[in-house]
């Protein structure tokens, strides 16, 4: 290759210190695999979009529902999904999105969610807000009201601000990212409590260029699902709240479209 492949963490940089523990796990990926990585920023407001669509991805994080929308002639190739520590994930490559209030603010019960003011972060994230419609639709199914809400808020941290200065009443974010800033960044969910959370799905991947040689993806893939065997990938592993990467069929994403638009069908009303 005329340059190297490029890892990227931008879903799950919450912070400079979260950033800087993917970097380290990019490293020792890079390290056992034999495959030298860049590992990238690509930070905000830089479109994701344009993250995925470069030929030269090593290791990037892609969300699952726009993955899902892709043809599957055109999908990127998948490496691995990671497994996070907590009991939502059921031990598997699944994640989840907490619905999140202000401690002190007007929501105090799932019942009063119809009426609530909604923030979400862009309308192809499924943990920002297919995940929310799909929960609303379980339960106020042809009895929402069309309401005010606010986005496009881009990513956790958005909501997160929105809900702290009082913009929104609620909002739904990555039960992993949550995770994350519960581990290193307390500070920055104070005065926020979960609500509810959503039901378990398909986890956010790792995925390559279709372009990138298929020994490199290779040593890629089974560098990340064996990282948990050793002492040095254990340790990056549990810095970032996880017990493992797995490998992940593609076909397992094919869930998220179907349920996105059965809650806009349920729904009977947009965001």
């Amino acid at each position: 290759m005329e340059s190297k492949p490029i890892a990227c963490s931008r879903m799950y940089n919450l912070s400079p210190r979260i950033r800087g523990l993917w970097n380290a796990l990019f490293a020792q990926v890079s390290l056992e695999s034999g495959i030298e990585l860049e590992i990238i920023a690509h930070a905000a407001p830089a479109l994701l979009s344009e993250l995925w669509a470069r030929p030269d991805m090593g290791a990037v994080f892609m969300c699952g529902y726009p993955f899902s929308r892709m043809p599957e002639g055109a999908r990127p190739t998948v490496l691995a999904a990671p497994v996070s520590s907590e009991a939502w994930s059921l031990d598997q490559p699944l994640y989840a999105s907490h619905i999140l209030v202000a401690s002190t603010g007007p929501v105090n019960a799932v019942a009063d969610l119809a009426d609530a003011r909604w923030g979400w972060t862009v309308r192809d994230s499924q943990s920002g807000y297919h995940a929310a419609r799909s929960f609303l639709a379980g339960r106020f199914a042809g009895k929402m009201k069309q309401s005010l809400t606010v986005g496009p808020l881009l990513n956790p941290s958005g909501i997160v601000t929105a809900l702290k200065d009082g913009r929104i009443d609620v909002g739904a974010i990555d039960a992993y990212a949550f995770q994350l800033l519960q581990m290193h960044e307390p500070d920055a969910i104070d005065g926020l409590r979960i609500l509810a959370t959503t039901d378990p799905l398909p986890a956010p991947l790792l995925v390559a260029a279709q372009t990138l040689p298929v020994d490199i993806a290779s040593a890629l893939q089974q560098s990340l699902v064996t990282l948990h065997e050793t002492p040095e990938g254990a340790a990056v592993l549990e810095r970032l709240g996880l017990r493992r990467f797995m490998a992940v069929a593609p076909p397992a994403y094919d869930i998220l479209p179907l349920r996105a638009d059965d809650a806009d069908r349920r729904l009977g009303v947009t965001w």
